[in-house]
Protein backbone atom coordinates (compact mmCIF):
# COMPACT_ATOMS: atom_id res chain seq x y z
CA UNK A 1 0.00 0.00 0.00
CA UNK A 2 2.99 2.48 0.59
CA UNK A 3 3.61 2.28 -3.51
CA UNK A 4 -0.06 3.25 -4.06
CA UNK A 5 0.38 6.13 -1.71
CA UNK A 6 3.21 7.30 -2.72
CA UNK A 7 1.96 7.11 -6.52
CA UNK A 8 -1.62 9.34 -5.13
CA UNK A 9 0.83 11.91 -3.39
CA UNK A 10 -0.10 14.60 -5.96
CA UNK A 11 -3.28 14.48 -4.18
CA UNK A 12 -4.25 17.55 -2.33
CA UNK A 13 -3.59 17.32 1.38
CA UNK A 14 -6.44 15.31 3.41
CA UNK A 15 -7.07 13.60 -0.46
CA UNK A 16 -7.12 9.44 -0.68
CA UNK A 17 -8.29 7.19 -3.28
CA UNK A 18 -11.07 6.24 -0.49
CA UNK A 19 -12.02 10.12 -0.28
CA UNK A 20 -15.78 11.15 -0.67
CA UNK A 21 -17.03 10.33 -3.87
CA UNK A 22 -17.39 14.45 -3.52
CA UNK A 23 -14.00 14.41 -4.95
CA UNK A 24 -13.23 17.13 -7.54
CA UNK A 25 -13.84 15.76 -10.75
CA UNK A 26 -10.40 17.29 -12.09
CA UNK A 27 -8.66 14.88 -9.20
CA UNK A 28 -10.57 11.82 -10.38
CA UNK A 29 -9.72 12.57 -13.94
CA UNK A 30 -6.05 13.05 -13.21
CA UNK A 31 -6.40 9.59 -10.89
CA UNK A 32 -7.63 7.84 -14.07
CA UNK A 33 -5.23 9.15 -15.75
CA UNK A 34 -2.56 7.91 -13.86
CA UNK A 35 -3.68 4.45 -13.16
CA UNK A 36 -3.93 3.93 -16.97
CA UNK A 37 -0.32 5.11 -16.83
CA UNK A 38 0.92 2.51 -14.62
CA UNK A 39 -1.54 -0.12 -16.54
CA UNK A 40 0.20 0.95 -19.93
CA UNK A 41 3.75 0.19 -17.91
CA UNK A 42 3.05 -3.06 -16.69
CA UNK A 43 1.28 -4.59 -20.33
CA UNK A 44 4.49 -2.81 -21.78
CA UNK A 45 7.08 -4.84 -18.83
CA UNK A 46 5.40 -7.62 -19.61
CA UNK A 47 5.28 -7.57 -23.54
CA UNK A 48 9.27 -7.06 -23.36
CA UNK A 49 9.75 -9.84 -20.89
CA UNK A 50 7.66 -12.56 -23.43
CA UNK A 51 9.52 -11.18 -26.47
CA UNK A 52 6.26 -10.44 -28.08
CA UNK A 53 5.48 -13.98 -27.85
CA UNK A 54 1.85 -15.26 -29.02
CA UNK A 55 1.40 -19.11 -29.50
CA UNK A 56 2.16 -19.30 -33.42
CA UNK A 57 3.27 -21.99 -35.60
CA UNK A 58 3.91 -22.80 -39.21
CA UNK A 59 2.70 -20.75 -41.87
CA UNK A 60 -0.79 -22.04 -43.20
CA UNK A 61 0.17 -24.17 -46.31
CA UNK A 62 -1.73 -23.71 -49.18
CA UNK A 63 -5.28 -25.79 -49.32
CA UNK A 64 -5.47 -29.44 -51.00
CA UNK A 65 -7.24 -28.07 -54.19
CA UNK A 66 -4.16 -25.45 -55.05
CA UNK A 67 -1.78 -28.26 -53.61
CA UNK A 68 -2.84 -30.77 -55.99
CA UNK A 69 -2.83 -27.86 -59.08
CA UNK A 70 0.44 -27.18 -57.94
CA UNK A 71 2.11 -30.60 -57.81
CA UNK A 72 0.99 -31.19 -61.18
CA UNK A 73 3.03 -28.22 -62.54
CA UNK A 74 6.28 -29.98 -61.08
CA UNK A 75 8.79 -31.28 -63.08
CA UNK A 76 8.79 -35.06 -62.48
CA UNK A 77 12.43 -36.41 -62.94
CA UNK A 78 15.44 -38.63 -61.30
CA UNK A 79 17.68 -36.83 -58.15
CA UNK A 80 20.83 -35.71 -59.31
CA UNK A 81 23.25 -35.28 -56.21
CA UNK A 82 26.15 -34.17 -58.98
CA UNK A 83 28.11 -32.12 -57.71
CA UNK A 84 27.54 -34.40 -54.45
CA UNK A 85 25.80 -32.24 -51.59
CA UNK A 86 27.13 -30.10 -48.90
CA UNK A 87 25.14 -28.84 -45.85
CA UNK A 88 27.52 -25.95 -45.86
CA UNK A 89 26.08 -24.95 -49.62
CA UNK A 90 22.99 -23.38 -47.72
CA UNK A 91 23.78 -21.15 -45.27
CA UNK A 92 21.62 -21.30 -42.26
CA UNK A 93 20.68 -19.84 -39.23
CA UNK A 94 21.45 -16.38 -40.11
CA UNK A 95 20.37 -13.15 -38.17
CA UNK A 96 16.61 -12.32 -38.62
CA UNK A 97 16.58 -9.34 -36.27
CA UNK A 98 19.00 -7.70 -33.68
CA UNK A 99 20.44 -10.60 -31.68
CA UNK A 100 17.44 -13.76 -33.12
CA UNK A 101 18.84 -15.85 -36.03
CA UNK A 102 16.46 -18.08 -37.28
CA UNK A 103 16.44 -21.33 -35.21
CA UNK A 104 15.65 -18.21 -32.08
CA UNK A 105 12.97 -16.73 -34.39
CA UNK A 106 11.01 -20.34 -35.09
CA UNK A 107 10.90 -20.88 -31.46
CA UNK A 108 10.33 -17.76 -30.46
CA UNK A 109 7.06 -18.10 -33.00
CA UNK A 110 6.47 -21.46 -32.49
CA UNK A 111 6.10 -21.11 -28.81
CA UNK A 112 4.10 -19.92 -26.08
CA UNK A 113 4.89 -17.45 -23.11
CA UNK A 114 8.77 -17.70 -24.46
CA UNK A 115 11.19 -16.10 -22.48
CA UNK A 116 14.42 -15.36 -24.07
CA UNK A 117 17.78 -13.83 -23.04
CA UNK A 118 19.99 -10.98 -23.95
CA UNK A 119 21.08 -13.18 -26.66
CA UNK A 120 17.84 -14.07 -27.76
CA UNK A 121 18.03 -17.63 -26.55
CA UNK A 122 15.02 -18.97 -25.48
CA UNK A 123 15.46 -19.48 -21.77
CA UNK A 124 11.30 -20.90 -20.82
CA UNK A 125 8.44 -21.50 -23.04
CA UNK A 126 5.90 -24.26 -24.05
CA UNK A 127 5.65 -25.59 -27.45
CA UNK A 128 4.27 -28.84 -29.10
CA UNK A 129 5.86 -30.47 -31.74
CA UNK A 130 2.99 -30.93 -34.19
CA UNK A 131 4.34 -33.96 -35.52
CA UNK A 132 3.73 -36.24 -32.92
CA UNK A 133 2.06 -33.27 -30.77
CA UNK A 134 4.37 -34.13 -27.70
CA UNK A 135 4.75 -31.31 -25.56
CA UNK A 136 7.87 -29.56 -23.77
CA UNK A 137 9.34 -26.68 -21.79
CA UNK A 138 13.22 -26.94 -23.25
CA UNK A 139 14.03 -25.58 -26.41
CA UNK A 140 17.04 -27.95 -26.47
CA UNK A 141 14.45 -31.08 -26.94
CA UNK A 142 13.44 -29.27 -30.49
CA UNK A 143 15.09 -28.95 -33.67
CA UNK A 144 14.09 -26.91 -36.79
CA UNK A 145 13.25 -28.78 -39.07
CA UNK A 146 13.00 -27.90 -42.86
CA UNK A 147 9.99 -29.22 -44.24
CA UNK A 148 11.68 -29.98 -47.94
CA UNK A 149 15.44 -30.55 -46.28
CA UNK A 150 18.40 -29.02 -47.84
CA UNK A 151 20.04 -32.36 -49.47
CA UNK A 152 16.40 -32.97 -50.96
CA UNK A 153 16.38 -29.53 -52.20
CA UNK A 154 19.89 -29.75 -53.60
CA UNK A 155 19.12 -33.29 -55.75
CA UNK A 156 15.76 -32.01 -56.70
CA UNK A 157 17.23 -28.17 -58.33
CA UNK A 158 18.77 -26.27 -55.79
CA UNK A 159 22.28 -27.70 -56.84
CA UNK A 160 22.27 -25.15 -59.44
CA UNK A 161 20.92 -22.33 -57.47
CA UNK A 162 22.40 -19.13 -56.16
CA UNK A 163 24.12 -19.10 -52.55
CA UNK A 164 22.18 -16.37 -51.71
CA UNK A 165 18.71 -18.37 -53.40
CA UNK A 166 19.96 -21.69 -51.41
CA UNK A 167 20.64 -19.23 -48.00
CA UNK A 168 16.83 -17.94 -48.90
CA UNK A 169 15.69 -21.49 -49.14
CA UNK A 170 17.21 -22.38 -45.66
CA UNK A 171 15.97 -19.54 -43.80
CA UNK A 172 12.79 -18.89 -45.29
CA UNK A 173 10.10 -17.63 -42.76
CA UNK A 174 7.36 -16.55 -45.42
CA UNK A 175 6.84 -20.22 -46.99
CA UNK A 176 5.54 -23.39 -44.52
CA UNK A 177 9.20 -23.88 -44.95
CA UNK A 178 10.41 -24.28 -41.17
CA UNK A 179 8.84 -25.69 -37.91
CA UNK A 180 10.47 -26.25 -34.72
CA UNK A 181 9.92 -30.16 -33.49
CA UNK A 182 10.98 -33.24 -31.74
CA UNK A 183 14.61 -33.20 -32.16
CA UNK A 184 14.52 -37.33 -32.34
CA UNK A 185 11.86 -37.33 -34.86
CA UNK A 186 13.66 -34.16 -37.20
CA UNK A 187 16.59 -36.84 -37.03
CA UNK A 188 14.74 -39.55 -38.22
CA UNK A 189 13.65 -38.07 -41.23
CA UNK A 190 16.92 -36.94 -41.94
CA UNK A 191 17.05 -35.90 -45.82
CA UNK A 192 13.48 -38.29 -46.37
CA UNK A 193 10.96 -37.19 -49.01
CA UNK A 194 7.00 -38.31 -48.52
CA UNK A 195 7.42 -41.74 -50.08
CA UNK A 196 10.13 -42.28 -47.33
CA UNK A 197 8.77 -40.64 -44.21
CA UNK A 198 5.43 -39.17 -43.26
CA UNK A 199 5.14 -37.04 -39.50
CA UNK A 200 3.67 -39.90 -37.29
CA UNK A 201 0.59 -37.51 -36.17
CA UNK A 202 -2.09 -38.46 -38.41
CA UNK A 203 -4.04 -35.35 -37.89
CA UNK A 204 -0.60 -33.45 -39.19
CA UNK A 205 0.11 -35.02 -43.00
CA UNK A 206 -2.06 -33.61 -44.61
CA UNK A 207 -0.42 -30.00 -43.54
CA UNK A 208 2.51 -31.68 -43.93
CA UNK A 209 2.01 -32.74 -47.53
CA UNK A 210 0.35 -29.21 -48.30
CA UNK A 211 3.59 -27.82 -46.92
CA UNK A 212 5.85 -29.98 -49.05
CA UNK A 213 4.32 -28.82 -52.54
CA UNK A 214 3.70 -25.44 -51.74
CA UNK A 215 7.66 -25.09 -51.06
CA UNK A 216 8.83 -27.39 -53.62
CA UNK A 217 6.48 -25.18 -56.41
CA UNK A 218 7.53 -22.06 -54.98
CA UNK A 219 11.31 -23.12 -55.85
CA UNK A 220 10.58 -25.02 -58.90
CA UNK A 221 11.92 -28.08 -57.36
CA UNK A 222 11.29 -31.58 -59.13
CA UNK A 223 9.40 -34.47 -57.91
CA UNK A 224 10.90 -38.02 -58.42
CA UNK A 225 8.13 -40.74 -59.32
CA UNK A 226 8.02 -42.45 -55.99
CA UNK A 227 7.42 -38.63 -54.26
CA UNK A 228 5.01 -37.62 -56.82
CA UNK A 229 2.75 -40.89 -56.12
CA UNK A 230 2.94 -40.37 -52.31
CA UNK A 231 2.15 -36.75 -51.96
CA UNK A 232 -0.67 -37.40 -54.74
CA UNK A 233 -2.21 -40.40 -52.65
CA UNK A 234 -2.20 -38.16 -49.20
CA UNK A 235 -3.94 -35.24 -50.85
CA UNK A 236 -6.76 -37.68 -51.81
CA UNK A 237 -7.10 -37.89 -48.31
CA UNK A 238 -7.10 -34.00 -47.20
Amino acid sequence: MAFLQQRFSFLPSGLSPHSDPALPSLVVVTIMVRLLSLLALAVSAFTYTTANVLPRALPTPVNAATAKTYLAALTVEAESNSPTYKRDYFKHWITISGACNTRETVLTRDGGSVVVGSNCAATSGNWVSPYDNIATTLASDLDIDHVVPLKEAWVSGARTWTNATREAFANDLTRPQLIAVTDSLNQAKGDKDPAEWMPPLASYKCTYVRAWIQVKYYYKLSVDSAEKTALTNYLASC
